[in-house]
């Protein structure tokens, strides 16, 4: 007897329109059911996306979210703790073209409640002063642009390996802008502070982190260095897109695959370019293991005081701790870096002495 196994092929979305609607389905109905806290979270962060690139994606690809918008008042009137995702949502939704104003009634509804007051990260209440003012609601400063600015304005915070505070430079950014919307004079603190979280997501192949900083250096007013821009384009055409019953999002790299697309809208280039599955899909990166941060921390932390904050001092000696491809991953990083020698300053960390002494 034959068994004749008969295998299907979902069809993929290939026109730009039918891509971004396939996308903006696949988050909206087929990867998390819509009463989890992470089913906001990714869909906030793709309409965000698409939004901010002025992607366009039509009546179809918004209609998928056309029972999420009817019902919201609803939703953050019982789940207030979420307002930041729900009004991004709906504004990104009406922004993009759907049909509505509930966003205004929204803001003001949540700016009467206070809940932006109920923040206590500043990262946090810049979110919601951001949102709030899409729709003309003035949120009180208190003199949180000044505290944020003085966060990010220290580039010794950057040139070591913080990928919580490399990430909150690259929001400060966003929100100070309004996504490139806004002109800001940062200075060239700043500037040193974007260029050594990127050498440092470089040299750690964290493409999620480095796409994220090429958005945010543009929107400063910065040109991100080539490679750093090259090398987002060769990971992003090298991302694989499961479907059916392949597909994992639980566990997937979706928000790299989001992040490193808007990077490349940002650099000019065509986000979202491959062909969509339609349906339940799962974004999954190339793995790479060279990355030589690891490496070179510990060398760091392992020379104790034979370490040395100078460069061409300490080059001879990271370079033969390090495999060919992880020394050339280097030599990348050396040259894309406007500032190594002061990069390395701040990540080897030479000289500073055990807090023993300090009195009671």
């Amino acid at each position: 007897m034959t068994n004749v196994v008969h295998l299907t092929f979902p069809s993929r979305a290939r026109s730009r329109g039918d891509r971004l609607a396939a996308l903006t389905a696949s988050f909206a109905a087929e990867r998390r059911q819509d009463d989890d806290v992470f089913w906001l979270k990714e869909n906030a962060e793709l309409l965000n996306i698409l939004e901010c690139t002025g992607a366009a994606p039509g009546p179809d690809a918004l209609e998928t979210h056309a029972a999420f918008y009817e019902r919201v008042e609803k939703r953050i009137a019982f789940f207030p703790q979420y307002y930041r995702f729900l009004l991004s949502i709906t504004l990104d939704l009406e922004d993009l073209g759907m049909p509505g104003s509930k966003g205004e009634r929204l803001t003001r509804w949540a700016a009467a409640q206070g809940l932006a007051e109920a923040e206590l990260s500043d990262l946090q209440r810049a979110e919601a002063r951001r949102l709030m003012a899409r729709r003309g609601v003035a949120v009180a400063d208190d003199g949180l642009t000044e505290r944020l600015l003085a966060f990010i304005s220290r580039p010794e915070t950057f040139a070591m390996p913080n990928k919580k505070a490399a990430y909150e430079l690259t929001h400060t950014i966003f929100y100070l802008t309004e996504y490139g919307r806004r002109r800001f004079a940062f200075g060239a603190q700043v500037e040193r502070s974007l260029t050594y979280a990127g050498t440092l997501a470089f040299l750690d192949r964290n493409a999620d982190l480095l796409a994220e900083i090429c958005v945010a250096m543009r929107q400063a007013g910065m040109r991100p260095p080539a490679r750093w821009d090259d090398w987002i384009a060769e990971h992003t055409a090298d991302f694989f897109l499961a479907d059916t019953e392949l597909a994992e999002p639980e566990r997937d790299d979706y928000h790299e695959f989001l992040v490193c697309n808007w990077a490349r809208a940002a650099a000019g280039a065509t986000p979202f370019a491959a062909p969509q599955p339609i349906g339940r899909v799962s974004f999954h990166a190339r793995r790479t293991a060279a990355a030589p941060l690891r490496q070179m921390s510990q060398l760091m932390l392992d020379l104790d005081d034979a370490r040395s904050g100078d460069w061409a001092l300490m080059r001879p000696t990271v370079a033969n701790a390090l495999d060919a491809e992880g020394y050339g991953i280097l030599q990348e990083a050396e040259a894309a870096c406007s500032d190594f020698d002061g990069f390395f300053a701040g990540f080897a960390r030479a000289g500073q002495s055990i807090p023993m002494g300090i009195p009671a």
